[in-house]
């Protein structure tokens, strides 16, 4: 051993996975939300990751009535912090797709019509 500190570009660079970076949404997502429809699915996301930069899609249900927008943009926030904070990557887009509404007011399955 030479006692030589070595400089960070020599010493490598930490990737984080793909699926990695879509669980921390997903997580984020669902923290977001104020509550998951009792028959609704889990947030699911996908994302692409270049270099330190992340865009995310996060696929969604939500209870109706409820207020859309209000949801979407507390998904877009949470998702963007988190993967800020844990995977230390930019996230310049976070697009939101509301898949189903769930509804007491609906037909038998609890679907909104």
């Amino acid at each position: 051993m030479t006692g030589r500190i070595v400089e960070a570009a020599e010493r490598g660079a930490t990737r984080i996975a793909d699926r990695v970076v879509a669980k921390i949404a997903a997580r984020a997502a669902r923290e977001a939300l104020k509550r998951v429809p009792a028959d609704g699915s889990a947030p699911r996301t996908s994302v692409i990751v270049r270099k330190d930069s992340a865009r995310v899609h996060v696929s969604l249900e939500l209870d109706y009535p409820c207020d859309i927008g209000a949801q979407c943009g507390a998904v877009r926030r949470q998702v963007t912090h988190r993967v800020s904070t844990l995977a230390g990557m930019t996230v310049p887009e976070v697009a939101v797709q509301v898949e189903r509404l769930y509804s007491d007011l609906g037909d038998e399955r609890g679907r909104a019509r």
